[in-house]
């Protein structure tokens, strides 16, 4: 992987963050790391194989990331699912960020949810991320 930007040292941990402490056994299980993000088994899957993509600078909006970030978290989402493809062998993917405190946001470090979906894991998935908000019948879209 080649990347504008290479980084020489780790960025200083802010205080308190889970994310910021990737090297902290206890806390994070890294399964890749890149220059500028890493990917982390979910300390509370929805789901068998449930991964976490985070940037190593400490950095609260998706918005806010480098343009080598957000390249780096593309292709580190992707090398994530081609990992989790060959152990689970899911179905599906649910990618979600909780942008801000109002979206579900629980950590102030920005991080990519991806979650590994099989046929079956909940009755009917029509509608996906919709149902994060009431009024998201699938059945009502067409009336």
């Amino acid at each position: 992987m080649r990347y504008p930007k290479a980084v020489t040292s780790r960025p200083t941990p802010h205080s308190g963050c889970l994310f910021c402490r990737p090297d902290d056994p206890e806390s994070n299980e890294v399964l890749v790391e890149g220059d500028l993000v890493y990917v982390r088994r979910d300390n509370y899957p929805a789901a068998k194989g449930h991964v976490e993509v985070v940037p190593l600078r400490h950095v609260e909006s998706y918005f806010d990331l480098t343009p080598e970030e957000a390249a780096e978290t593309h292709e580190l989402v992707k090398k994530a699912r081609r990992m989790l493809d060959e152990e689970f062998h899911p179905d599906g993917y649910t990618i979600g960020i909780n942008e801000g405190r109002a979206a579900g946001r629980t950590v102030d470090h920005v991080h990519i949810h991806l979650i590994p979906r099989y046929t079956g894991d909940v009755a009917d998935p029509r509608g996906g991320v919709r149902h994060v908000l009431p009024g998201t019948d699938p059945d009502r879209w067409g009336a």
